[in-house]
């Protein structure tokens, strides 16, 4: 496809309103854009509590933030802001209110559409449309986008950095361990983070304990890490997304679940545990740093792609896409519940490899 008409130096508008993981994964079509357009003004349009997962990131001119959730009178401001303030504006979702500002802000539109009557509708409104297939992964269908725009796909995810202070990482090999996700229903058992913590210990590496900064957060953490007789340095609550983001890119090893943590870790290069549950991996499995050869599957026990393990505890309703077994964010997943912590401390040995002599470890076992 020919690219699309620009001026030498264009206003571009990406329209990313979803959650912190998920900014991450419109990256690679943020670069493509920079690539394409070197001389453009790059701006992104995220929720606020997701700005800081682009912190820093070269190929953005500007991040506008919009609350979350923002009132109809405050969405109907930002309208006006944007009416048509940019050469063109890419949506990334095919949602009505991301197309909707899409439409307000560019001169030329282009984004996703649903396979439903609203998507054909909005196809009309577009320059250039593509409908959502629902199978592939986010960042590949981000990519597409870039295709539409008759430019180079760059599949390179782009992180936040900044430097920590040596009192924080530890002297010598660590592994990095984020138990606690968003949602309850994402969530693994403690006693099996507790194992994972012991066998990390055992084979000789120091544990960093991350976590966000909520109360509730910090609770569930207080609960899975007490009287734990391994040492832990918490720094839950103590990190921005860009320390974080450093930290995680010198450990040897990480092991969190289905969260925007685990997509940082991927990205970095950092070797990266991943338990999953209901959530579909051919969708929203992380996607490693130097890309994502095969798709991942839809269920299995454990996969490797690149710098990540994916794990699983295939049950026959697996990937059911739900909100847990209760269908509700604070509900349990029994697929999760019944993930044995050996099956975890597999895919460690094999993302560490076979352990020193004297060390005490386990032997890693050959990648799949």
């Amino acid at each position: 496809m020919d690219r699309i008409a620009l001026s030498p130096r264009p206003r571009i508008l990406v329209v990313a309103l979803r959650r912190l993981g998920d900014v991450l994964l419109t990256t690679p079509l943020i670069r493509s854009i920079r690539r394409a357009w070197p001389d453009a003004d790059i701006d992104a349009l995220v929720f606020a509590d997701t700005v800081a997962i682009l912190d820093g990131n070269p190929d953005i001119t500007n991040v506008l933030a919009m609350p979350q959730p923002a009132s109809f009178l405050e969405s109907l401001e930002l309208a006006g802001r944007l009416w048509r303030q940019y050469d063109l504006a890419v949506s990334t979702q095919a949602g009505d209110r991301p197309t909707l500002f899409a439409l307000f802000a560019g001169r030329t539109r282009v984004g996703p559409v649903q396979p439903r009557l609203s998507g054909r509708i909005f196809r009309l409104l577009f320059d250039r449309a593509m409908t959502m297939s629902g199978v592939r992964h986010r960042v590949e269908e981000n990519l597409l986008l870039a295709e539409l725009l008759g430019i180079e796909p760059v599949a390179q995810m782009v992180t936040p950095s900044s430097r920590l202070p040596d009192a924080v990482i530890p002297a010598g090999p660590y592994a990095v361990i984020h138990a606690a996700p968003f949602f309850r229903y994402k969530q693994w058992h403690r006693e099996g983070w507790r194992s994972v913590a012991r066998h990390l210990a055992g084979r000789g590496l120091d544990i960093v304990v991350t976590g966000g900064p909520g109360a509730a957060e910090r609770a569930y953490l207080d609960d899975v890490w007490r009287d734990i007789e391994v040492s832990l340095r918490r720094l839950d609550g103590q990190l921005g997304w860009p320390e974080l983001s450093t930290l995680l890119a010198g450990a040897k090893v990480y092991a969190g679940p289905d969260t925007s943590v685990t997509h940082l870790a991927a990205a970095t290069g950092c070797p990266t545990v991943a338990l999953y549950g209901p959530t579909d991996p051919r969708v929203w499995g992380p996607w490693p740093h130097d890309g994502l050869g095969n798709p991942w599957a839809k269920a299995d026990t454990i996969q490797q792609r690149g710098n990540v393990w994916l794990l699983q505890n295939p049950l026959p309703c697996m990937p059911c896409q739900l909100e847990g077994c209760l269908r509700q964010l604070d509900s349990y997943s029994q697929c999760l519940d019944e993930l044995p912590a050996s099956r975890v401390i597999e895919a460690l040995d094999q993302a560490l490899g076979p352990s020193d002599k004297g060390k005490g470890g386990v032997i890693g076992q050959t990648p799949l």
